[in-house]
């Protein structure tokens, strides 16, 4: 897996630069919806990123937030998101990343998660150690919520919202500090480091988590991920350090 992970590493530091490079200009805006943006920047950053990853694996496919490549017998599919954190990246905040995984007979093999304002490269592979830049990384030692901090994801609709307030408001009062960051990427990605002890969502995309799913399981956590309970295409996931208790964890979802 090496082979795919240089060329995961070299396509998320290749699109980072350019949205390095462009953070805080003007911005085009493709879509613009009640709690999202889509920017041209955004089509922009994967089509680079798919570019790179086919001229050197022409017989993989892409599925990516901006679109998917389909290869007829393909050896497997990468999972890209070029900008996980987009409104954020709208609107200046310097909290986001690039996400890409590589997916072979349906279970991820490679992840890697770029922070191209912090200069912070996550990476793994299936069964070796998870590293941030050229250093090993591993999920917290702490094994209780009232000491933990946990971020909590919101998805866009109104039921994911509604949700989403009613857990964080479980965990608010049950953890030391919740947190709602705007990139469920480095939320994974701060879980394998050891900075967040928990990640919880009950409606996000599978080009989210992917990277950053196997980031926490290489680092020495858990992650339990289902169906989402509000839309079939999505997931529900709980990523923690494997040391907190995962019913307590769930018992601060309504109605799981």
């Amino acid at each position: 897996m090496n082979t795919y992970l240089s060329a995961a590493i070299d396509a998320a530091q290749t699109a980072g630069s350019l949205i390095r490079e462009n953070f805080m200009r003007p911005l085009q805006v493709n879509v613009a919806e009640a709690h999202d943006l889509k920017l041209e920047l955004d089509v922009r950053a994967q089509e680079l990123i798919t570019e790179s990853l086919l001229r050197e694996f022409p017989n993989t496919s892409i599925l990516g937030e901006e679109g998917s490549s389909e290869t007829a017998n393909a050896e497997g599919d990468w999972i890209v998101d070029p900008i996980d954190g987009t409104v954020n990246y709208f609107y200046s905040i310097p909290h986001f990343c690039v996400s890409i995984a590589f997916r072979r007979a349906q279970q991820i093999e490679v992840g890697v998660i770029y922070d191209p304002i912090k200069n912070e490269l996550w990476r793994a592979i299936r069964g070796e150690p998870a590293y941030l830049n050229d250093e090993l990384i591993h999920v917290s030692k702490r094994t209780s919520i009232g000491e933990s901090i946990v971020s909590v994801g919101f998805s866009k609709t109104p039921a994911a919202i509604d949700l989403g307030l009613k857990t964080f408001n479980v965990l608010v009062n049950k953890a030391r500090k919740c947190r709602m960051m705007g990139s469920a990427a480095l939320d994974l990605a701060y879980v394998a480091s050891g900075r967040f002890d928990a990640y919880i969502e009950q409606s996000v995309n599978l080009w989210d988590i992917a990277a950053g799913w196997l980031l926490v399981e290489c680092a020495g956590g858990q992650v339990l991920a289902k169906p989402s309970p509000l839309d079939e295409k999505k997931i529900a996931v709980i990523a923690w350090n494997g040391k907190i208790d995962l019913n307590e964890l769930q018992s601060s979802i309504p109605n799981t």
